[in-house]
């Protein structure tokens, strides 16, 4: 197993012409205003100002950019496997591997939901289309999980019924509007499971960094019967105590891999260390090492790395994350993420 190191690449700077000389003899004042006015046009096309007869458009980098070309400022859920970096700090505990590109109109894009699994978040897939990505992907997590979901212990504690009635977007903030079911019922515990499915959900779109809610068209500031403060945008460090110490965000539940798998998410464990065991459908231990996050003992870090295994046909499979206390000096907790395993 292999830790990668992942940085963005920075755009290349343009270099800039300088302007043309004036003050030259007359002689040479057509050909200097010639060309100046060539060097204008250039600039316009290539600076986007508008494009001549019969020129293609160029982006900044000079390269040619279709119908279909994506704009720098798009926001699509997080695409496992897409080999994007993640654009937020470690410190922010957004998964890693989120992509930047816009989906085109229609599009089926494969986003993350967060259901419960014992009683600390755990993302299952969905697929969604472009381009209300997000809105979509929260009424799938509203539908709750699947039948096979629900078989290997992934629950939710959002009420059945709850509809969603709008999702607005601004300054990073999610305005999400949701039926007055959504506050129904159970005590503190299921009140702040259900707001943190939605803010796991949410904020696992780049442009999303926290969320506000408003039940049946009005903003709220205390939820549930205990009263949760939800006067603010709420995000994801709000429920650091809903989290496993090692939270798996690719792959997810239910996903099918080959070796390597590359397996990404967020951990805060004692210096940062974990391990990863992978087994086959007799319990047969495929492939193990360990993985070390940006950060740990009380921080939470990001985590990027593949583990390589070996099967000689198609079976189900398991992918635990698992790490050690050190006061016991024993194994403490594991997640859990069932998968297929190919050749």
């Amino acid at each position: 197993m292999a830790l990668r190191n992942r940085t963005a690449l920075t755009p290349a700077r343009r270099s800039r012409r300088a302007p043309l000389a004036s003050g030259r003899s007359s002689r040479r004042a057509p050909l200097a205003s010639a060309l100046a006015l060539a060097l204008a046009l250039s600039a316009c096309v290539a600076g986007g100002g508008g494009t001549a007869p019969g020129q293609t458009p160029r982006t900044t980098s000079g390269a040619p950019s279709g119908p279909s070309a994506p704009s720098a400022t798009a926001t699509v859920p997080s695409a496992p496997g897409s080999g994007s970096p993640d654009r937020t700090s470690p410190s922010s505990s957004r998964p890693p591997g989120q992509a930047t590109a816009p989906p085109r109109e229609g599009k089926q894009v494969r986003a993350g939901v967060y259901f419960l699994h014992g009683e600390r978040v755990s993302p299952a897939p969905r697929t969604v289309s472009a381009p209300a990505t997000a809105a979509g992907a929260l009424r799938a997590l509203l539908a709750g999980p699947s039948r096979f979901e629900r078989a290997h212990g992934r629950t939710t504690a959002i009420p059945a019924g709850t509809e969603l009635r709008s999702l607005a977007v601004r300054g990073g903030v999610a305005t999400v509007d949701l039926t007055g079911r959504y506050d129904d019922g159970g005590g503190t515990l299921s009140a702040r499971a259900r707001l943190a499915q939605v803010v796991f959900t949410a904020t696992r779109f780049p442009a999303v960094t926290s969320v506000r809610f408003a039940l049946d068209g009005k903003p709220v500031s205390r939820f549930g019967g205990e009263g949760v403060d939800v006067s603010r945008p709420l995000g994801r460090a709000d429920f650091a105590d809903l989290v496993p110490a090692v939270l798996v965000e690719s792959p997810m539940i239910g996903d099918t891999v080959r070796s390597p798998v590359r397996v990404r998410g967020t951990a805060n464990t004692f210096e940062a260390t974990f391990g990863l065991r992978l087994t086959d459908a007799a319990g047969r231990t495929a492939a193990q090492g360990h993985g070390m996050a940006s950060s740990g003992t009380g921080t939470r870090g990001t985590f990027d790395l593949t583990l390589a295994f070996r099967t000689a046909r198609e079976s189900a499979g398991t992918l635990t994350a698992l790490w050690d206390s050190p006061e016991e000096g024993s194994l403490v907790d594991t997640v859990t993420v069932p998968l297929t395993l190919r050749p």
